[in-house]
């Protein structure tokens, strides 16, 4: 593998950039006869924190065409992905260094016909939680467990909790014990309180955050994944469910101000990061558009910083570090000024190869 020779600027830092690489790692200078020089502004690649890798538009997905997502989310500058729950048992995408680095949570978890039918595992009883908790970190690779917070109840007409608050604290301690981080879907309100208090380590959407449980998440440092391009999808989702008017209306609220909402938590101090919620009504390879919308919730920079280097860290991948995989992606102009060179990198480098990009260069 040829060596490789970036300088720059870190488009999330502002930090002067000059890396070298060969075989695939980063290493310390000078390479000689690199091969490869690219120069420009630079960022670690972005990680996609909420996606579903074998799963799409009209279902489940094959093996091949799981892999195509992972390469399609790649080609975009997305280098991690990591998976929030999938009914394709992907394992054996993951550690390979021609695809994103690929972080599995197993399948969502969720009680039965509350969540959409086929996608998760779905239990009769929500008492047994604590031991579904503990199969699907067997099932993923150990480090996130996915589960459904609340979806509609079509008894009551509007969302709902699906667990009771000591169910949740018993399966999210089973979680800790194993080393996993839990996360969850969460669309409204009511079902907040009750994982916070349980020790959640994440929410997903969280468009139903008040005042009270931002400032809860914020002093227990719970990362939030607000999948904004997702969110716009709300009032077409409060069309389709004309039979369920509170329902409906609810999600239309939820829905107008959520970017308020998201605000209030940039200001509270919590950790946000970009996830696309690609695979069920979102196609895979949005991750741009995610950072985008992000910047008008945070600033444009700090958007990349949180989709880059902040959400490495938070996943426990390293960026330009000695010995770590070669990993980045290099930009024309700074996209922190500029946010559409973002759909057009220079290059795309994993693990020391050029994979999108820099002419002549496959």
């Amino acid at each position: 593998m040829a060596g490789l020779h970036v300088t720059g600027i870190d488009a999330g830092t502002g930090d002067a950039i000059d890396l070298w690489a060969v075989d695939g790692h980063f290493v310390d200078p000078p390479v000689p006869d690199p091969g490869i020089e690219l120069t420009g502004w630079v960022l670690p690649g972005f990680v996609d924190a909420h996606c579903h890798v074998g799963y799409s538009t009209h279902g489940v997905v094959t093996m091949d065409e799981a892999e195509q997502q992972a390469v399609t989310a790649m080609h975009t500058g997305a280098l991690a992905l990591r998976d929030c729950g999938s009914p394709l048992d992907t394992h054996e995408l993951a550690g390979r260094d021609d695809l994103p680095v690929l972080i599995r949570a197993g399948r969502h978890i969720a009680v039965t016909k509350r969540y959409i039918r086929d996608l998760g595992v779905d239990l009769d009883d929500p008492a047994d939680l604590p031991a579904e908790v503990a199969r699907q970190i067997a099932y993923g690779d150990g480090r996130w467990v996915k589960i459904v917070g609340d979806w509609i109840d079509r008894s009551v007409g509007d969302l709902a909790p699906l667990w009771p608050d000591d169910v949740l604290a018993e399966a999210i301690a089973v979680a800790h014990r194993a080393g996993a981080r839990v996360t969850a879907h969460v669309f409204g309100e009511d079902a907040l309180p009750g994982l916070l208090a349980a020790g959640i380590d994440c929410i997903e959407h969280g468009t139903g955050l008040t005042d009270d449980t931002i400032q809860t998440m914020a002093a227990g440092r719970v990362h939030l994944v607000p999948t904004l391009i997702n969110i716009a999808n709300f009032p077409a989702f409060a069309d389709a469910a004309a039979k369920f008017p509170g329902y409906a209306q609810h999600m239309r609220e939820l829905y107008a101000r959520s970017d308020a909402t998201y605000r209030h938590a940039v200001e509270a101090g919590i950790a946000i990061h970009a996830g696309t919620d690609s695979g069920g009504f979102i196609v895979h390879g949005r991750v741009v558009d995610e950072v985008v919308a992000l910047g008008r919730i945070m600033g444009r920079t700090q958007a990349l910083r949180s989709a880059a280097h902040q959400a490495r860290a938070w996943l426990g991948l390293p960026t330009y570090q000695r010995g770590s995989s070669a990993d980045l992606v290099v930009y024309a102009e700074d996209p922190g000024d500029a946010p559409e060179v973002l759909r057009h990198p220079v290059a795309v480098v994993r693990h020391g190869r050029v994979v999108r990009g820099a002419s002549g260069v496959d």
